[in-house]
């Protein structure tokens, strides 16, 4: 297994335009393995983890993760490892498979378990190095601390954001019926659309929503101190094509 130093050298030299054999010689990396590290896409985790920083991360289900993980989550320390739990509403089973598959494809060889609780599932795994994963556990409730995305977390969402939100929205988020009435040629008449909410006492977790929202293209308004909605017809669409239904 080689460092991150070394995967980080040879993007570089990559970059610069030198041959996979010019890169080889100087880093002693067989040519099929540099192709391998290419094709995987570029290092995401900073970690300084020799355990983790040299395994592909599937960062689409990742981008997911970590949304859900920010709305429902939360990492506990235990003596021997460390357990993520998402909690999941026990009506919603597709959402429930959902997570249960985030945490699979980023961490294959994780055992899944699914504790049920008043009205809730929660979905959780343990691993000793779910902290390098998510850097911003720490002590206290998310909202009472500051939480920002390293470099890597945030290279992952700008290139997935949609199953960032989905996360998110899937989470902490509702899709509800907004209606309202207008008199027309003397009549009343009743207009009824979907918007979708997404609520959260954490500014900082708030405002990730709002910039995932603009990389996704998706029109956005804080309708209330800790509440960011999406009520526009077109911009409930292209959001309910990128995460899909709550079920």
């Amino acid at each position: 297994m080689h460092d991150l130093a070394t995967r980080r050298s040879a993007a570089a030299m990559r970059a610069e335009g030198r041959s996979w054999s010019q890169i080889s010689r100087l880093l002693g990396v067989s040519r099929s393995t540099l192709r391998a590290w290419e094709a995987r896409g570029p290092v995401a985790r900073a970690s300084d983890c020799a355990c983790c920083d040299d395994v592909a991360l599937d960062q689409s289900s990742y981008a997911a993760l970590l949304g859900f993980y920010l709305g429902d989550g939360c990492i506990s320390r235990h003596a021997r490892y460390y357990a993520l739990r998402v909690s999941c509403d026990a009506s919603l089973p597709a959402i429930i498979a959902d997570v249960s598959a985030c945490m699979s494809a980023v961490r294959p060889a994780a055992r899944i378990f699914h504790v049920p609780a008043p009205g809730a599932v929660v979905v959780s795994s343990n691993w000793q190095h779910w902290p390098c994963l998510f850097p911003q556990h720490g002590p206290g409730r998310k909202h009472e601390r500051t939480i920002v995305l390293e470099d890597w977390q945030r290279a992952v969402v700008e290139t997935r954001p949609g199953p960032f939100l989905r996360g998110l929205f899937h989470s902490d988020g509702c899709r509800a019926r907004n209606w309202t009435r207008r008199r027309v040629a003397g009549e009343w008449k009743r207009y009824d659309h979907p918007r979708w909410q997404f609520t959260n006492v954490s500014a900082d977790i708030r405002e990730l929503c709002c910039w995932a929202l603009d990389l996704a293209e998706v029109r956005w308004r804080q309708s209330s101190w800790n509440c960011v909605s999406v009520s526009r017809r077109a911009d409930v669409a292209r959001l309910d094509a990128l995460i899909g239904m709550k079920q």
